[in-house]
């Protein structure tokens, strides 16, 4: 592991704080080393105002890159230092949050203290400032194995950074428990090509892209579309397949609006936005709503208008009952 080296790109700024010479770092990455597994230690000094510092790899492009980073305005609060996955310039931190995304760390402010993340294939390790046991273990990475840059982010105005220091050797703690399966979720979508939120015929002239949900039911809406210019909704849809006319109750979850259709009938708009409940909402995703959902015989097109302003572009649903029902 190369140690007390900056070369990055852009170069750092050389200066002083807290009584060490040290360097001023934005946004910057290694040149010409893009290693599949690897190390990444960070020494850095953060103040008490809101930022988001920390460092990215296997970063493609700029828009498309695995990070962790840490938030000095909630040191020692549940998400006081998170992993999240960034697909298509979309950081999607209200979709992958709590137990393996989260921890409550307390870090310094105003002084001296280091980041390490080890990772490697599917996992990593994040160590903050004790050096010896994990503060986080993420089960599983978000994004494709694949090789690709290491760099520093500082989530806001430069961070003050004393020492870098990285490789390609990667040795992870023992496995920890895997991320639960949710039942009765929707398995797969077919998602449409963005259109402005407020287009009038949602519907019209789509095209499709399938997306397989995860294990928990959660479909990253980010993997297969950008936001582009006011392009910031998607339809999400799936078949449910009902041996009788019936009612089923559907939980679901979603990032930041929806609206919910079924057979071409809107029976639900909601927002999760960030802060739209109060000032402390943070729009996570989760199984918050509910809609009954009246089924025919047959096959059921259910319908979800998904709008992202930041933050997460996602959906989940889930239906409680599969007697007689099927996902088709």
């Amino acid at each position: 592991m190369a140690v007390d080296v900056l070369p990055l790109d852009p170069p750092p700024v050389a200066t002083r704080h807290l009584g060490r010479d040290c360097f001023l770092v934005e946004n910057a990455t290694v040149p010409e080393f893009e290693p599949v597994d690897g190390t990444i230690e960070l020494e850095l000094a953060v103040g008490p105002e809101r930022a988001f510092p920390g460092v990215v790899w296997r970063l493609q492009d700029a828009e498309n890159f695995e990070s962790f980073f840490v938030r000095p305005h909630q040191v020692g609060n549940p998400d006081a230092v998170q992993y999240t996955p960034v697909f298509n310039g979309i950081s999607s931190w209200q979709l992958y949050h709590g137990e393996g995304f989260w921890a409550s760390v307390a870090f310094p402010i105003d002084e001296w203290f280091t980041i390490r993340v080890v990772f490697a294939g599917s996992r990593a390790d994040v160590y903050v400032r004790d050096m010896d046991e994990p503060a986080l273990q993420v089960r599983e990475l978000k994004r494709p194995v694949a090789p690709g840059r290491i760099g520093i982010a500082s989530g806001g105005p430069p961070i003050h950074v004393a020492r870098f220091a990285y490789g390609a050797d990667a040795e992870l703690r023992s496995d920890p428990p895997s991320l639960p399966t949710v039942d009765g979720t929707v398995p797969a979508w077919d998602v449409s090509d963005p259109f402005p939120e407020a287009e009038p015929e949602p519907f019209a002239g789509r095209s499709w892209t399938r997306l397989d949900a995860e294990r928990n039911g959660l479909a990253d809406l980010s993997r297969v579309n950008p936001i582009r210019d006011d392009r910031n909704t998607v339809l999400a849809r799936a078949t449910i397949r009902a041996d009788e006319a019936r009612t089923a109750r559907m939980d679901f979850g979603f990032s930041d609006r929806a609206v919910v259709y079924l057979n071409g009938r809107p029976l639900y708009r909601g927002e999760d936005t960030y802060r739209s409940r109060d000032y402390r909402f943070l729009g996570s995703i989760g199984w918050w709503d509910s809609v009954y959902l009246p089924l025919v015989a047959g096959d059921n097109e259910l319908a979800i208008a998904v709008s992202e302003t930041f933050g997460g572009w996602g959906v989940q649903a889930r239906l409680l009952d599969l007697d007689g029902i099927t996902f088709a």
